[in-house]
């Protein structure tokens, strides 16, 4: 990694009002013992008085009682909590950083400052006891950046499967060549996601993945803050050939579709996931539940944007159409679990929506769902739809230790989840702890 990335990750680290000092420390000891009143499962199920051993990053074992704490071992009384498995946020944009008390102004533009701002957005997602996020988009590869810098310890933040930049339609005139222009030293537009045919989507997404791209990410339609009329702005050729292209690089794919036709397109495509689609028939829903696609609604990312429509400039229309848009991707969502679509959870948080990234479960809780099933969404569908199945979404011998510790029990109320969080390990250290 290049001295001047390092040196930005490193100011991050310090300036970050969420630092790894002692008690964010792993255990001296082998063992770490967590004992808690409760463990509540994605399936439904609650376990009392469990005892969950830690060693390093791991879970070793789960059981009831104190008879299975090896002597020695460090252990953390949390039994005034309910246990449940750290959670997944499957849409994020870690990169996209403002500051509230002046957010007309993005000072964060170049690659090194997006890395250091990002601290505050990697804490706040911490803190709604979310350990594992799916970032779907970033300029500069700083997304990557961000991820390296959590792995390696020179960050503290969830752990990140990210998309570099994603791929999006530029529109030309049949006039304009369809070379892109050389610009000398600076990579090709197609590698920075900027496409107008097949042969640049297979560019674009070569590019992400030579970057260290973990996923790759397509626009499939319209559909901002500014603009929820989903229009469809690639083929369903396209689609299938960005779908094939990932697939062929050993890569999955996420499409955002605001819409009903980019999204039938984005599912025929093969696509892992589908961001964000509002409006389909029953047909489709019937046939998206065969194909076992994950959606991701993002019905709460609407909400943020229209509460804070007078700080970021946003017109009365503009407020109008994301309320709009987010009673029928509510309805949407009621549809699909009647129908028995997956659901993955995520949020689209940006700017200052970290720290709220749970909200989604209330909307899924109106849609139809159980507290048990909301869970499983941020949990093991989020781990299924990451290709991580055995080792995040539940607390089991193998998985990873990540775990937190809840006010409440969260099988009868979702609100234990958005407002309940008191403390939260990951990977086998303590990153959160507001007892």
């Amino acid at each position: 990694m290049p001295r001047r990335i390092v040196g930005a990750i490193r100011a991050a680290t310090l300036c970050a009002t969420f630092v790894a000092t002692p008690t964010l420390a792993r255990a001296q000891s082998p063992v770490t013992a967590l004992r808690f009143g409760a463990m509540a499962d994605p399936s439904g199920r609650t376990t009392k008085n469990v005892t969950i051993l830690v060693h390093a990053d791991t879970v070793l074992r789960v059981g009831t009682g104190t008879a299975m704490i090896p002597k020695g071992a460090t252990i953390i009384d949390l039994r005034r909590y309910t246990a449940i498995p750290g959670l997944i946020d499957v849409h994020t944009h870690m990169t996209f950083v403002r500051d509230k008390a002046n957010p007309l102004v993005n000072s964060a533009r170049s690659r090194d400052s997006v890395i250091a701002a990002a601290a505050t957005n990697l804490r706040r997602t911490l803190e709604t006891g979310v350990t594992t996020v799916r970032d779907l988009g970033a300029s500069n590869y700083a997304d990557i950046g961000i991820r390296d810098a959590v792995n390696s310890g020179a960050m503290i933040g969830p752990r990140m499967f990210v998309a570099g930049y994603g791929l999006s339609n530029v529109t030309t005139p049949v006039t304009t060549p369809v070379t892109t222009p050389a610009v000398a030293g600076q990579p090709s537009l197609a590698s920075r996601g900027r496409v107008r045919d097949t042969l640049e989507i297979k560019e674009a997404i070569q590019a992400q993945v030579d970057a260290g791209a973990d996923w790759i990410k397509m626009y499939g339609s319209t559909g901002t803050y500014a603009n929820v009329t989903g229009v469809q702005t690639f083929t369903d050729v396209e689609m299938r050939v960005a779908a094939e292209t990932a697939h062929r690089l050993k890569r999955p794919i996420a499409i955002h579709s605001y819409g009903d036709s980019g999204g039938r397109a984005a599912l025929r495509a093969g696509a892992e996931s589908v961001e964000h689609p509002a409006g389909f028939d029953d047909a489709t829903l019937a046939e998206w539940a065969k194909r076992g696609t994950m959606y991701v609604p993002t019905i709460d990312h609407n909400r943020f944007y229209a509460e804070n429509a007078a700080l970021l400039g946003y017109s009365r229309e503009q407020v109008a159409g994301l309320d709009s848009f987010r009673l029928l991707n509510l309805e949407t969502a009621r549809r699909a679990h009647r129908a028995g679509v997956r659901f993955a959870m995520g949020s689209d948080a940006v700017y200052w929506m970290f720290g709220e990234n749970t909200r989604e479960l209330g909307w899924f809780v109106k849609a139809g769902m159980t507290p048990a099933q909301a869970l499983a969404t941020a949990t093991t569908n989020g781990a299924l739809l990451l290709g991580q199945p055995t080792k995040l979404g539940r607390i089991a011998p193998g998985f990873y230790a990540d775990i937190v510790a809840v006010e409440g029990d969260p099988l009868r109320s979702i609100n234990v989840i958005l407002n309940g969080v008191r403390w939260v390990m990951k990977d086998g250290r303590v990153v959160v702890d507001k007892r």
